[in-house]
């Protein structure tokens, strides 16, 4: 297991590049990558350790419930997912870092990740991720592979090459002095830093970023209180409460405007731009085999469905990553 020490330097939740605004899918200026989904998933293992779980976001909690779209959703997708009724949802709670585990109250813990695969009557399931935090540690992949490299060389004794890293890189080093750790998985807001394409049914499209909003409103802990809590603090606590009620999230979608980075995960939008509502979830029991659940369960957030599609080359890289990773927990 990776020293605390070191695990405090890391908060990274999911790897992102994007797309220019409206203009088109991908940006003819973007240099293409030099690391694959394969090289990710071992750069994670360096960093991590490779436990035949998965590669990142390891230790977590999963549950079922709902998902009731809103109205206004068919204003900006033709996907029909947002335009029915509602469907059943399978969602997890998880810890940032890839160490199966990890205290729930160790700096590494956070960002904390939120995840969703809404169940299509047709079978096209449609997946979600987000994370505790409104921006990335790094502006593109291959940044955050070496990133992740540094990190393991660190975890044995080399501390060079993340401070380094960090010491190049202003926005990692803002990332992680400005993390957050919650009360309760259901007193977080979370949100997709990778940027997607909605069409509605007049061809109009837009640039969004998801996010997810409790009910319960947020409520985050100060450093001794977290010091101070079990190191199960998260897990146990969402575990009772959604056994006692229901923990509801409303979906909402962040529309970018002009001049807003969508080709930089490492820039939050401002708070000022338009947020649409697409739809409400109500997490309401665990799965009859949780870990069997766990074992089987695959996100796939980029990929294409009907008047939605990745706006982002990270999350088709993504989409093949993470298959990788699935293979090598069975």
């Amino acid at each position: 297991m990776m020293k605390p020490m070191i695990l405090a330097t890391v908060a990274i939740a999911s790897v992102a590049l994007a797309s220019p605004l409206l203009a088109q899918s991908f940006s003819p200026n973007s240099k293409p990558a030099t690391e694959t989904p394969l090289s990710m998933v071992e750069a994670l293992h360096t960093a991590f350790g490779d436990h035949h779980d998965r590669a990142v976001h390891t230790k977590g909690v999963i549950f079922e419930g709902d998902f009731t779209p809103a109205l206004e959703a068919k204003t900006l997708t033709i996907e029909p997912i947002f335009a029915g009724g509602a469907v059943p949802v399978v969602a997890r709670f998880s810890l940032f870092a890839g160490v199966p585990t990890l205290p729930d109250n160790d700096d590494g813990a956070s960002p904390a990740g939120f995840a969703v695969k809404l169940i299509a009557p047709d079978g096209d399931d449609f997946d979600i991720e987000a994370n505790q935090h409104n921006n990335f540690i790094v502006k593109t992949f291959d940044e955050f592979a070496i990133f992740l490299r540094a990190v393991g060389a660190a975890g044995k004794g080399d501390k060079a090459p993340l401070d380094a890293f960090l010491a190049a890189h202003p926005e990692s080093r803002a990332f992680l002095a400005s993390r957050t750790y919650p009360a309760s998985y259901a007193t977080a807001t979370f949100f997709g830093i990778n940027a997607l394409k909605f069409s509605n049914a007049q061809g109009k499209a837009s640039f969004i970023r998801y996010r997810f909003v409790p009910l319960a409103g947020e409520r985050y802990l100060t450093s001794a209180e977290r010091q101070a809590q079990s190191p199960g603090y998260l897990g146990d606590e969402i575990v009772k409460r959604i056994a006692s009620a229901p923990v509801v999230f409303d979906l909402f979608a962040q529309i970018a405007g002009p001049g807003d980075e969508v080709d930089d995960p490492s820039v939050a939008w401002p708070e000022t731009r338009r947020m649409v509502k697409l739809g409400t979830f109500r997490l309401t029991r665990q799965p009859a085999d949780p870990v069997a659940t766990a074992k089987a369960l695959l996100f796939l957030p980029g990929q294409a469905h009907p008047g939605v599609e990745a706006a982002d080359p990270m999350l088709v890289m993504r989409n093949t990553a993470y298959p990788i990773s699935l293979g090598g927990r069975q």
